[in-house]
């Protein structure tokens, strides 16, 4: 049940992780050169855990 429900605050969340991940991203790009691809999976993936470890962070506390 805990899994559901951390699932459930990060489905919410993915939505306002993107900017997050975006600025993250871009802060990297500025660092090291990467390609367009690298920089679209990058956003999706860093939106996908940033999302999960905020939901488990609202979940516990």
């Amino acid at each position: 049940m805990e899994i559901v429900l951390t699932l459930v605050f990060s489905s919410v969340l993915l939505v306002f992780m993107i900017y997050p991940a975006m600025k993250i991203v871009e802060f990297v790009e500025t660092k090291i050169e990467i390609s367009d691809r690298i920089y679209d999976i990058s956003t999706v993936v860093l939106t996908i855990v940033l999302s999960l470890i905020t939901g488990a962070l609202l979940y516990y506390l």
